[in-house]
């Protein structure tokens, strides 16, 4: 099944679409007791807030700079919660989108900044920080004839295709807008999406949304999914300009068009893990399916997480299968080197289905230069891998992420809106 947005209607009346953003939004307010957020992952971001640091000890500030070449939460080290929400824009003609961009830029400034939104201000009490980013991406249907941005659309970017393995459900795909939402506390980004619907006014309907989480690393190291396994162990280096340069940030050399410069394209996939099965599997094949060691997070090959696996000493895949996820996804080639790119990715949480089942997941969140190079030769690498048989993609997109607000006089897609 392919996910596009073909045949469905905008919501013509703007109050429709401010009610289902103020729904959309109030609905995340019930998430944590409703989806097991609950006690073990409360006490987990207490125990990590406390330490104040993240990425392997990447310090993480109370507030994260708003301004800059380019945008926050792509490169700020892991806050403990996440929001993501894709939505439809409701503007009728370039003004109208012009309005929302400077509106969403207006407030995103003040809430970075630490100014708490006015559902959340309590006069006589000292505002918690909440290392709070709030990360602005644009689908490839902004760039339709509504507003006069066809001719501008970014290169590579597409409505994001179904690859064999998945089954995408429309109604958890695409969107014009993805908004990305991160904090330290899991009501800060409830808050910050109130205070957007009110500012926003029926100029946003909101398509879909997944809040996440990470999972502490026990006892160490990179945070786990909920199959038990570490995630994102290996990424790119983001304190090397050369590195981000060839595989994270569009640069003059991609080709893409003159107001793109400084963005990044994201990749957005809700994965959900078939988690009664898998639990069904003995540790020692699941350690085969991933190639990694599951109490360690170390290669099969190797003692320790970041040890790097030996493929060239195992070439008949007796140590780490030929199959393995790790071995297929990076096979650490000088040819594969340039499909690498950043996983930022969480984990969710939604309760049970109808049958009874746990509807637990990942909402993969991956950044890069360009998604056909990259995310999507990864993927065809991994076209029914072992794993396939434990996790279904069902939804996400690809957006392309706005260069960075500059200044105090800039705005969201301000180069991109002043085009003639």
């Amino acid at each position: 099944m392919r996910c596009d947005q073909a045949g469905e209607e905008r919501a013509p009346v703007r109050d429709e679409g401010r009610r289902g953003f103020l729904r959309c939004a109030a609905g995340l307010a019930g998430v944590a007791a409703a989806t097991g957020l609950g006690r073990e992952a409360a006490a987990a971001a207490a125990d990590r807030s406390a330490s104040g640091l993240r990425d392997g000890g990447r310090p993480l500030p109370d507030r994260v700079p708003f301004h800059g070449r380019h945008q926050a939460g792509i490169l700020t080290p892991q806050q403990l919660f996440a929001g993501f929400v894709g939505f439809d824009v409701l503007a009728e003609n370039r003004e109208g989108l012009t309005e929302l961009f400077q509106r969403l830029t207006t407030r995103c400034r003040v809430l970075a900044a630490g100014v708490k939104p006015q559902d959340e201000q309590v006069a006589s009490e000292r505002p918690t920080p909440d290392s709070l980013s709030i990360t602005l991406g644009v689908g490839a249907s902004l760039f339709d004839d509504r507003f006069g941005l066809s001719g501008h659309k970014p290169r590579h970017l597409k409505a994001m295709p179904a690859f064999p393995d998945d089954r995408l459900e429309p109604s958890r795909c695409h969107g014009d807008l993805s908004l990305q939402i991160c904090a330290q506390h899991p009501d800060a980004i409830v808050h910050v999406l109130r205070d957007l619907a009110r500012e926003t006014d029926g100029l946003l309907r909101p398509r879909w949304r997944a809040d996440a989480f990470l999972n502490p690393s026990r006892p160490s190291g990179s945070p786990r999914t909920f199959v038990g396994f570490k995630d994102g162990i290996v990424n790119p280096d983001i304190d090397s300009a050369r590195e981000m340069n060839r595989l994270m940030w569009v640069t003059p050399p991609c080709g893409e068009p003159e107001w793109a410069l400084g963005g990044s394209y994201q990749v957005l996939r809700l994965i959900r893990f078939h988690i009664e099965k898998w639990d069904k599997v003995p540790v020692a094949r699941q350690e085969k399916i991933f190639g990694r060691r599951k109490a360690s997070g170390a290669p099969l090959d190797g003692e320790h997480e970041t040890d790097p696996p030996r493929y060239r000493d195992d070439p008949h895949g007796r140590k780490i299968p030929l199959n393995s996820h790790i071995r297929l996804a990076n096979p650490r080639t000088e040819r594969t080197d340039k499909s690498r790119f950043l996983r930022r990715s969480y984990n969710y949480d939604r309760g049970f289905d109808r049958a009874g089942r746990m509807d637990l997941g990942l909402v993969f969140c991956g950044y890069q230069q360009n998604p056909e190079r990259q995310f999507a030769t990864v993927q065809r690498r991994l076209r029914h891998e072992p794993l396939s048989e434990f996790i279904t993609p069902i939804g996400g997109g690809y957006f392309f992420i706005l260069p960075g607000v500059r200044d105090a006089d800039d705005w969201f897609g301000s180069r991109l809106l002043k085009k003639d």
